[in-house]
């Protein structure tokens, strides 16, 4: 293929990629706009007896949205993660909070990665071919070993975690 036709068509698939990233943000946050008042503390503190009798009434509906609340906060790298942590545990629960966070928090991860991945990899690996090249080489040799020590390290966030990993060619 033609050097110009391909630099062509990858701006092309950025730049339909770029709208769908600007709608999904947008989209982010109208619903946060609408929405955002219903997930503060003292909303939820204040009709907790409410809440409970809902999540008693209705319980897969409870878990399922608060499943979806969750994974789309941490798969869009949204603040406040760790409050929807700390409001699982007190409305559900030590136990059943911690099974829900645990699966929606991998669940948003791999849908972060998976953005990170779609929206930016070709991107970012066309314009630092040269210097990622070792990068890149490094982490097919060692790369879960890698992805595990940034998990441990409590001062890089996981959201920088799981976007950079997204841009690598590390497979999920």
């Amino acid at each position: 293929m033609n050097p110009d036709r391909k630099t062509s068509v990858a701006i092309k698939l950025l730049d339909a990629r770029l709208v769908g990233l600007v709608a999904l943000v947008a989209l982010a946050t109208w619903l946060y706009w609408q929405f955002g008042e219903y997930l503060e503390v003292e909303y939820l503190a204040g009709r907790e007896a409410e809440l409970k009798r809902f999540q008693s009434d209705h319980p897969f509906l409870v878990y399922g949205a608060a499943f979806l609340i969750y994974v789309t906060v941490t798969g869009l790298s949204l603040p406040g993660a760790t409050l929807l942590t700390l409001v699982a545990s007190w409305y559900f629960g030590f136990w059943p909070g911690f099974l829900l966070v645990s699966f929606a928090s991998t669940a948003g991860a791999t849908l972060a990665f998976a953005l990170c991945r779609y929206f930016f990899r070709d991107f970012i690996q066309e314009r630092f071919d040269r210097r990622l090249r070792i990068f890149n080489a490094s982490l097919e040799r060692e790369g879960a070993f890698y992805l595990f020590t940034l998990r441990l390290i409590p001062v890089v966030p996981f959201f920088v975690i799981n976007a950079v990993m997204g841009l690598t060619k590390m497979r999920a």
